[in-house]
């Protein structure tokens, strides 16, 4: 499991835009599972997950997104999961490492 936090001042609407077009562009199997939108008073959450197939792992590795939003104030949350073939611990991280490398373009672009 990797995970990378960013807090950044934006446009809530559009950052799920870019990272969702960053995120499935950047690969052919990646796709958009499922998500949710929400708003709680003037804050507002999207949860977002991702598959991808990794190519160096020979299997399927998952993105999770958090996107917060209070005005312009905004705080994003990525965790993959998957990419290991062992049963009790961890072999390698490649596929992880690559996905979430696609979440870090994503935020250069916000």
């Amino acid at each position: 499991m990797a995970k990378l936090e960013h807090a950044f001042v934006g446009d809530f609407d559009r950052a799920l835009e870019v990272l969702d077009a960053e995120i499935t562009g950047g690969s052919a199997s990646a796709s958009y599972e499922d998500g949710s939108t929400l708003a709680v008073g003037d804050c507002r959450i999207a949860v977002r997950v991702y598959e991808r197939y990794s190519l160096v792992g020979s299997n399927r590795v998952s993105l999770s997104l958090t996107l917060v939003g209070h005005g312009e104030q905004l705080y994003l949350t990525g965790i993959t999961s998957g990419g290991s073939q062992a049963v009790f611990f961890k072999v390698n991280t490649f596929g992880e490492d690559a996905f979430l490398d696609k979440l870090r373009k994503a935020i250069g672009r916000l």
